[in-house]
């Protein structure tokens, strides 16, 4: 293991890191220096950490090997969590043990959306801010923005790309270098950013609550600057705005890049997992909408269409955004929104859950294990469109599969041996693994009736879900250590 060049790294990012405080400085700035001080000395801590750990070595160079791209994400993911749990900490507008701070900026870092928060409405802005920011940079993985500025290092950013990217699939890149494929990503995730902060300010909200809300809606990660999130505004407007930008932050940057660089729609129908998304939230949708108008739900059928279809949307995205009390719905619906949230969104997106395209791989490996029976010495390959699928891939979507399964049972478990009760037990998992947000039972609106024991593994569960399971389980594998 080569500590220098892990140190070199670590350094460079938590300088880049550190100014992710200024906005809330400004936004403090001006709101009459409401709660400056914290995010003013987090922005020192994180500086000076930073420049200490870089300056000895920031001559050095050597080639960066996959063994320290997992070591990297994994760590700075959980170094990042623990920093910025720091303005929480140190503000007099919040009382939060370490736990507490250390959960809000993991959820918020993952874009998962649980809190242990209340009162959002009487909190300063800069809080507020600071915690929408927090899933903007998770969203895409800052990772995948330092990559861009590594090379200037000499050192290569492919082996961080590869193990922060969410997908099955990690090999495309989307230009010739890594760099580039950084700096599209991003470019593209921040034009949508900002019209979605544009479309929200047109639809009704002020401009601090269009832009925070921009923030979480395209990083699909559920947090809100009031307590009653999307209901707060009442608009029937906003809803379907929000359900339209946490679509279309759920599908493949990829292909949002390739229809930007090919000026066609073309790449979007000819993918087979944004069709499957699209067609598993349209039958979801339809599903719950329904469901909600047969019960009477809500006296006007318009309300049960976009209610139903935000909070499906909601859930299968990620997002984690409310606007209704879900769980006073017939019990079918809020368990349907649970298993959407298992099937999350595509991969290359923002969403989390399994992701669509191994949904996808699982079902045709299903189908092909059943046809194989019938014709035992037919080839039938697995393909994607007209793309034939490897087989390492589908063996990957196994092993993913596997160790998501054995992961949720085994902190499932430990959370009923702390004494929670089966269905907060079981949602709390879901909505953690799965960066949804919101669950069922005493999770169902936040997690602050939880013990610290509990809080700390829905805190392992979001990393394990935001890095989806292998880039965190292959730490602890002794073989991963030897030279």
């Amino acid at each position: 293991m080569d500590f220098r060049l892990l140190q070199k790294i670590f350094g460079l990012l938590l300088i880049i890191f550190s100014f992710s405080m200024l906005p809330p400085i400004f936004v403090a700035y001006q709101n009459y220096h409401q709660d400056q001080i914290p995010f003013t000395e987090t922005f020192f801590i994180m500086l000076s950490i930073g420049i200490v750990l870089f300056l000895p070595v920031r001559h050095y160079e050597k080639e960066l090997r996959n063994r320290e791209g997992f070591i990297i994400v994994t760590l700075f993911w959980v170094i990042f969590s623990a920093l910025g749990a720091i303005p929480f900490l140190l503000s007099d507008y919040v009382s939060m043990s370490v736990t507490d701070a250390v959960f809000e900026s993991m959820s918020g870092f993952t874009t998962t959306g649980a809190t242990v928060i209340t009162g959002l409405d009487y909190l300063p802005r800069s809080l507020l801010f600071y915690r929408q920011e927090l899933q903007w940079f998770g969203g895409m993985g800052i990772i995948v923005l330092a990559v861009a500025i590594l090379p200037v290092l000499g050192i290569g950013g492919m082996q961080l790309f590869k193990a922060e990217a969410p997908g099955p699939i990690k090999d495309a890149k989307l230009t010739p270098r890594i760099t580039g494929t950084a700096k599209a990503l991003y470019l593209i995730y921040l034009v949508i950013t900002i019209v979605c902060a544009v479309t929200y300010k047109l639809l009704g909200m002020n401009w601090f609550d269009a832009i925070s809300h921009s923030l979480s809606t395209v990083a699909n990660g559920g947090f809100s600057t009031h307590d009653a999130s999307f209901a707060w505004f009442d608009s029937a407007a906003l809803e379907i705005a929000a359900i339209f930008f946490m679509i279309l932050s759920g599908v493949n940057f990829s292909l949002h890049y390739a229809a930007w660089h090919s000026r066609s729609l073309k790449s979007y129908w000819q993918d087979t997992e944004l069709r499957a998304y699209l067609m598993i939230l349209l039958i979801s949708s339809i599903l719950v909408s329904g469901y909600l108008a047969i019960h009477d739900g809500y006296q006007a059928a318009m309300a049960d269409l976009h209610h139903g279809t935000f909070q499906l949307v909601s859930f299968m995205t990620t997002s984690g955004f409310g606007v209704a009390e879900f769980t006073s719905w017939p019990t079918f619906i809020p368990v349907l929104l649970i298993f959407t949230g298992f099937i999350g969104g595509c991969a290359g997106s923002t969403a989390g859950g399994i992701k669509v395209i191994r949904i996808v791989l699982l079902a045709k490996q299903g189908l092909r294990e059943i046809k194989q029976l019938i014709h035992p010495n037919a080839l039938l390959p697995i393909k994607l469109g007209k793309r034939k699928v490897e087989e390492r891939v589908t063996s990957a979507v196994w092993g993913f599969f596997g160790l998501y399964i054995v992961s949720f049972g085994l902190l499932m478990l430990l959370m009923m041996a702390a004494g929670v009760d089966q269905v907060t037990a079981f949602s709390a998992v879901a909505a953690c693994i799965n960066n949804v947000g919101p669950g069922l039972g005493e999770v169902a609106s936040s997690f602050t009736s939880m013990s610290d024991f509990v809080k700390w593994l829905s805190i392992f569960a979001m990393l394990l879900g935001r890095l989806e399971i292998f880039t965190v389980l292959v730490l602890f594998s002794p073989t991963f250590w030897r030279n």
